[in-house]
């Protein structure tokens, strides 16, 4: 009997691939299964008889750091015709802001159809086009409202809803646990790729959870939607204790401890200041030219859990301040438990309005976008300190709890 190249290769796939666990064994051995792991050690059944197309980038992988695609393609178990790339692509190679446009894969052979920036019928259009009978979403988030792939599921699940698909999400681990939700709600007339609804700036969900947010919440008709979740993932766990390799999500989040502040000091996007972008240390170095020692002082004096600051000299190599030695901040968490990225990134912006008579706003109030309102802005150009900022949106986050809690998965 001959085999073919494919069957050879779905063969060695499945020796080197050990069955996933179930949730007892998971909990047993502490050790954590995927979306995708469970789908694939349950032989892809939810699957069966459909085209599958996938949207994922280069965090869709397995505990042995092989691309899903790539194992898909190689299993006849499963019928995969399409990828669907978000912004920096699927296979990761563009900058924030960028895609890689329509191609063939080289590795597979498969489509490749561009998702970014495309919502609605468009994109609704681009799944239709594709053939798929089933849309699956398998991307590691880091639990900011602003991350944009959230908002790709979001523009997936209703364009797969106006296409008539079949939409199902593989869970992964919110690297930056799923205790609670923090931060301003977003305001529906700031609605952007960096928030399309309103849920708090750190939501303390998983995508499967968000998914299903989405579709009971604020999708205007909800899509046939199914999630796989993971087994052996506590709300309480940070992305060290998953046992997954981390890959960036996207260039400027190079480690989980990036992922860690980033909720709070993306903030800095919207001020005239460096976000850190173009150093090894993207959004835990803050800075801008003639700032000095005084603003890690004064944030140090605030005494906000988990955390101290420490003055810091850096020269982004790209974006703000290209090629300039500039003075600030670097974050160190010492206590991930106790540390409140959010609060700890308004306190940063009230200190540096404080200390440096250069700081302001971005012409074009991107701050707004950011944190879904006018009014951090506002409150904190009339001289608010910390606690009245976030005090300011206690209202409103106690309402998107109240909602998020009713799609929690997990304990």
């Amino acid at each position: 009997m001959r085999l073919s190249r494919r069957s050879l290769i779905a063969s060695a796939t499945a020796a080197a691939l050990s069955p996933a666990p179930t949730a007892a064994e998971a909990e047993r051995h502490g050790r954590l299964c995927t979306g995708f792991e469970r789908l694939s050690s349950d032989g892809y059944t939810l699957l069966e008889k459909q085209r599958v197309g996938i949207v994922t980038n280069p965090t869709g992988l397995t505990k042995e750091v092989r691309h899903i695609v790539d194992v898909m393609h190689a299993d006849p178990r499963v019928r995969l015709t399409a990828v669907f790339g978000p912004e920096h692509g699927f296979r990761g190679t563009a900058q924030a802001g960028g895609s890689e446009g329509r191609y063939d894969d080289p590795a597979t052979g498969l489509p490749v159809y561009d998702t970014y920036l495309k919502s609605g019928r468009p994109l609704a259009d681009v799944f239709s086009a594709s053939g798929v009978d089933t849309v699956v979403f398998d991307i590691q988030d880091v639990g900011a409202r602003f991350y944009t792939y959230i908002w790709t599921l979001y523009d997936c699940m209703e364009a797969a809803q106006l296409a008539g698909k079949r939409f199902v999400v593989l869970d992964r681990p919110n690297p930056v646990t799923g205790r609670s939700a923090q931060g301003p709600v977003l305001h529906k007339e700031f609605a952007t790729f960096v928030g399309r609804e309103p849920i708090a700036q750190a939501h303390g969900m998983t995508v499967a959870e968000l998914a299903r947010l989405f579709n009971g919440e604020f999708l205007s008709a909800p899509v046939a939607l199914e999630t796989v979740l993971m087994t052996g993932w506590r709300r309480s766990d940070f992305y060290d204790a998953s046992g997954l390799p981390w890959v960036p999500p996207s260039p400027n989040m190079p480690t989980p401890d990036t992922a860690l502040v980033y909720s709070g000091t993306c903030l800095f996007e919207g001020t005239n200041l460096s976000e850190g972008r173009g150093t090894t240390r993207p959004f835990e170095l803050l800075g801008a030219d003639g700032i000095d020692g005084r603003w890690a002082a004064a944030a140090n004096e605030l005494g906000l859990p988990g955390v101290r600051f420490r003055e810091a000299y850096f020269a982004p190599t790209f974006s703000k301040f290209q090629g300039k030695t500039v003075g600030g901040v670097q974050i160190h968490v010492h206590d991930r438990g106790a540390y409140d990225p959010v609060r700890t990134g308004i306190a940063l912006l009230v200190t540096a309005r404080k200390v440096w008579g250069g700081f302001g706003w971005r012409s074009d109030n991107w701050i707004d976008k950011l944190t879904g309102s006018a009014r951090v802005r506002t409150t904190i150009d009339a001289g608010a300190g910390t606690d009245e900022v976030v005090a300011d949106w206690q209202e409103e986050l106690g309402t998107f709890r109240g909602m998020r809690k009713k799609y929690l998965l997990y304990s």
